[in-house]
């Protein structure tokens, strides 16, 4: 028999395991963690700034700009992920 082919232990081909367990590794937690401290740092601050934007200032709130940095990283990040795998 290939390997490809056996499986033991009622177990799908690979060592997957099905259910919340399959999902929650440790790389997975430690990003949702990650994720949860930023969002609780832009949020935390809430004061207004001015902000240059290549030619024109902008007044608008801190946890704007922070929150858009971030989404902008992380569709970045998500952008050069996705050629990897």
């Amino acid at each position: 028999m290939s390997p490809k082919t056996s499986q033991s232990g009622g177990r799908p081909a690979g060592g997957k395991r099905g259910g919340l367990g399959g999902m929650l590794t440790p790389a997975r937690v430690t990003v949702l963690l990650l994720a949860i401290l930023a969002l609780i740092f832009i949020f935390e601050n809430t004061r207004t700034t001015e902000i240059r934007l290549l030619i024109p200032e902008v007044t608008m709130p801190l946890w704007v700009a922070l929150l858009g940095t971030g989404v902008i990283g992380a569709l970045c990040g998500a952008f050069f992920m996705k050629g990897r795998g």
